[in-house]
């Protein structure tokens, strides 16, 4: 391979495998900088960008959990030197003057770009990203551990946050995003329980050891009411499930860009005040205050890494749920 050419797994066709390629480094524009990839991690997003369950434009290179060092720097950028260590999130940016950018909701902009989705991802050895929406990342998280950061990390804090100030907190789905937010969670010195599909002892296991008061399969019930739940599965069915195990003024949050229909419930099951709530994206504050956060907290990211050529076999792992943690791909 040319050194001005770069390999990549690109996305052509919705519901087929990634194909290797090889294409030319691209180059930064004003307030961009380009990246050399050392690690990407492998969120469900991915798969449902792949799956077409989310669509755009294609070919595209997915990945978003993007850490690397900057190769090259565009016109105008002075935030970042060449061989600094950045991370490159889900938003890839904003247009800065819609009703939710002017109102501090840049998650919510109307015209964003998301890395990955509508720009090209880390599934590859090279990537361009706006330099306004690249993140320092703590110097104690090696780059593999420090890519789940950048999506299950600051996604899933968005959702945590979301949660409220809930002594009783429900996990359903404990995946990369859940393992990352159920340390944070006991940290606070909240009682977490963990949610895993029916049969996964190991999961369950893996819950246990990093806190979890209880862990258990989504067709079970707690020990005791929830004061809030958040979703991390895809699965639409389990919003009714969580409604009916959490207290009268909880919280059931859905952190999935993607889920599958809500079935119909009982009206009496939301009375009370609850509340059910999606979260959309993430803005950069949160970044900023999740990364100083995992530093304080000293989250430990569970990884299982394999090549970058290697995508195709990462992402039906995670279609079956075979990982404990996340899978990292390494260029």
């Amino acid at each position: 391979m040319s050194t001005s050419t770069m390999r990549a797994m690109q996305l052509d066709t919705p519901g087929q495998p990634l194909r290797p390629t090889n294409r030319p480094i691209p180059e930064p524009g004003p307030g961009e900088v380009l990246v050399a990839i050392s690690a990407c991690g492998v969120c469900r997003t991915d798969l449902h960008v792949v799956d077409g369950d989310i669509r755009n434009g294609l070919p595209i290179v997915p990945g978003h959990e993007i850490v690397g060092k900057i190769a090259k720097i565009g016109a105008d950028v002075s935030s970042f030197a060449i061989g600094e260590r950045v991370g490159i999130p889900w938003l890839g940016q904003t247009c800065g003057t819609c009703h939710y950018c002017a109102s501090h909701r840049e998650n919510l902009c109307d015209a964003p770009l998301f890395t990955g989705f509508s720009r090209d991802g880390g599934f590859a050895s090279h990537c361009v990203a706006d330099a306004n929406y690249c993140f320092r990342l703590p110097d104690s998280f090696d780059d593999i551990h420090a890519a789940p950061l950048l999506c299950a990390g600051l996604i899933g804090y968005r959702a945590y946050r979301m949660a409220g100030e809930a002594p009783v907190l429900g996990l359903y789905g404990f995946g990369a995003a859940a393992h990352i937010l159920a340390q944070l969670a006991v940290w606070e010195r909240r009682k977490v329980f963990a949610f895993t599909r029916d049969d996964d002892i190991a999961g369950q296991a893996f819950a246990r050891s990093l806190g979890c008061a209880w862990a258990g399969g989504s067709n079970e019930a707690p020990p005791e009411a929830m004061d809030a739940a958040i979703i991390f599965a895809p699965v639409g069915a389990l919003v009714p499930t969580a409604l009916r195990h959490i207290r009268k003024g909880g919280r059931v949050v859905c952190a999935g860009i993607h889920m599958s229909d809500i079935p119909s419930f009982a009206y009496n099951d939301l009375w009370g005040e609850r509340a059910i709530l999606s979260v959309a994206n993430l803005t950069r504050a949160d970044g900023t205050e999740f990364l100083a956060l995992a530093e304080q907290v000293r989250i430990r990211t569970k990884v299982t890494s394999m090549p970058l050529l290697e995508a195709n076999a990462a992402l039906n792992r995670l279609r079956s749920g075979e990982v404990e943690g996340a899978f990292v791909l390494v260029p």
